[in-house]
């Protein structure tokens, strides 16, 4: 099969090697679409290995048709359109799927634009719902509203009653945004979002990590939630404990790629409450899956220097088929 491998010079390079076999557990997806999240990048650069057993072909998400069942795998019969998230492998012809780990494709969505939802979904729903607890008529904080994470969490937001206010750096994102039904939007190259939210804050997703750590504090309500996923503004930073106590506040450290497969907090348990709870909201036109451009398997660099450039509102596609 043809897959995006990584050469010495960190280039991203299609070539061919050897088609998966579904090992115990897992089926065989020929793959329509695989999304590019900032994960590849980090990934790309040796900052963020794949976890152990799994290949070093980046994506993490990916749509298509099953083709072959690994042992000990009953369903879904060959031939199901599903999507799914991976730890690994989305960037080829085809990728082997922990069958505990697909999604069907939600009603009133194709089967390519499926590929920019497992990832998002499941970051979204287990950090916003699940750990944070977002409650209808909470305000929301969203940092990178534009991104495939925050087009997406601002929709879900909206869709469990809650209020939205989302960080962006450009007038163009702000609208798309606005679109999408953020209440408030903040020009961080403009505004200050501490000052602008200060106490308000129920619940934030921070994908900037160190840098915004004092300021996401300052926000945060009375017994706000922090919860960080990403660290593009740093690995450290300093915290006003007293604040923080004073605030009843909780800090909350989480990501998906390298949960365990199976059992509590597992992927598999976050995939099953996306299909349970989320899929309805997005088969009742809700959630919609927000996508910026869709690029030939070729074309994996491209994808994600528009990634990295933050030119892009939503996800980023990869289609092998073309």
């Amino acid at each position: 099969m043809r897959a995006i491998v990584v050469d010495d010079e960190k280039r991203l390079v299609l070539e061919d090697v050897a088609t998966p076999t579904p090992a115990r557990g897992e089926v065989l997806v020929r793959v329509a679409a695989a999304g590019v999240n900032r994960a590849d990048l980090l990934q790309r650069q040796g900052l963020y290995p794949p976890p152990p057993g799994i290949t070093d072909i980046m994506g993490m998400e990916v749509s298509g048709i099953v083709v072959a069942l690994g042992p000990g795998v009953d369903g879904p019969v060959v031939g199901t359109e599903v999507c799914a998230l991976i730890a690994g492998g989305g960037y080829a012809d085809y990728a082997a799927v922990p069958a505990a780990q697909l999604l069907p494709v939600p009603a009133g969505v194709s089967l390519v634009d499926a590929a920019a939802l497992p990832e998002v979904a499941s970051t979204v729903w287990s950090t916003i719902v699940a750990d944070a607890g977002l409650r209808e008529g909470e305000l929301l904080l969203v940092h990178g509203g534009g991104s495939g994470i925050g087009t997406h969490a601002i929709q879900v937001a909206k869709a469990l009653g809650a209020r939205v206010a989302v960080t962006v750096g450009s007038e163009g994102k702000a609208q798309r945004c606005r679109d999408l039904g953020a209440d408030t939007v903040i020009n961080y190259r403009e505004q200050d979002f501490a000052v602008e939210l200060a106490g308000q804050a129920d619940v934030i997703l921070d994908i900037m990590g160190g840098s915004y750590l004092t300021r996401n504090i300052d926000a945060l309500a009375v017994g706000g939630r922090l919860v960080i996923i990403g660290m593009q503004g740093g690995f450290t930073g300093e915290v006003n404990v007293g604040a923080l106590i004073g605030k009843r506040a909780r800090i909350i450290g989480l990501n998906v790629r390298n949960r365990p497969l199976t059992g509590p907090g597992s992927k598999a348990e976050i995939v099953a409450d996306v299909a349970a709870n989320e899929w309805p909201l997005v088969a009742g036109g809700l959630i919609a899956p927000v996508i910026s451009a869709k690029l030939p398997l070729a074309d994996a660099e491209k994808g994600q220097e528009l990634l990295e450039s933050s030119s892009s509102v939503g996800k980023v596609l990869l289609l092998p088929g073309d």
